[in-house]
């Protein structure tokens, strides 16, 4: 059994599912992928996310998803984002606010504007009682900066990249960190290095999908069946089976999300 901590399920094309978001998730159960967190980058995604959360069966993934809005969007809309906007959105299958953060890679001139939307995140969760989902892109210091003077101490940073030095700090925070298929890539070692000394409990999994497919899926669009080949990755380092992997990251998000409300009640 598999959780994919982030997927980016209105960005996937499904013309080999015959354009069923239905089909989808039949092949997700099969791979054993019990459960997904669908993401948002702008509150207009809202109404298109929310029906893959009603989607979510018995006999499907369950599917539950974030609010938030991501820090490359323009910087009029990063600076109208409220604690109260995003907090409008709240119910039951939000799991998570986000995916917020700081990106100097893409948008380094709007750092003020982010660090505004990235703080707004944080009240909201803190309010909510929930985690933030953290994107960091060539911003090591400031994202700590502002996760530290804003108190945060629930949420993921996800698609983890750095070192083990910021992987630490996260952790102290109460932090989780979450492995994508870059995990897996042949240039990724000193990742892996990284990986291996983190505690066990404290680590999730990811597509982050459309994007960055993991070996050997590498070069096609990236999608939540392709989860259990991060687990694989991560097996390899903690030296332990793949199913074991997604047995142990599928309970850690759980305790995550469950940490000050339970939300989710079945493994």
């Amino acid at each position: 059994m598999y959780t994919d901590s982030h997927a980016h399920l209105t960005y996937l094309k499904l013309d080999h599912y015959d354009n069923r978001p239905e089909n989808l998730l039949k092949a997700m159960y099969q791979a054993g992928v019990r459960r997904t967190m669908a993401i948002m980058c702008q509150l207009s995604e809202y109404d298109d996310i929310h029906a893959w959360v009603e989607m979510s069966a018995d006999t499907m993934p369950d599917i539950g998803m974030s609010v938030g809005v991501h820090p490359c969007q323009d910087e009029h809309t990063l600076a109208a984002v409220s604690p109260d906007e995003l907090l409008k959105r709240d119910h039951e299958k939000v799991w998570a606010f986000g995916e917020t953060g700081l990106d100097y890679y893409w948008d380094k001139d709007k750092s003020s504007a982010q660090k505004h939307s990235f703080a707004a995140h944080i009240d909201a969760a803190k309010t909510a009682k929930k985690p933030i989902i953290v994107h960091t892109r060539s911003a090591y210091q400031d994202t700590l900066e502002v996760l530290t003077a804003e108190r945060c101490e629930h949420g993921i940073i996800h698609c983890f990249t750095e070192d083990y030095a910021f992987a630490k700090r996260a952790l102290d925070m109460g932090l989780y960190i979450s492995f994508s298929g870059i995990l897996s890539f042949n240039k990724s070692q000193d990742l892996r290095e990284v990986a291996a000394k983190l505690p066990l409990d404290r680590v999730l999994i990811e597509t982050d999908s459309p994007y960055l497919a993991p070996v050997p899926k590498r070069g096609r669009d990236n999608e939540p069946t392709f989860v259990p080949y991060v687990a694989e990755a991560l097996a390899k380092i903690y030296q332990k089976s793949a199913e074991e992997i997604g047995h142990i990251t599928s309970r850690n998000f759980i305790t995550l999300v469950n940490q000050y409300k339970p939300i989710i009640s079945r493994l």
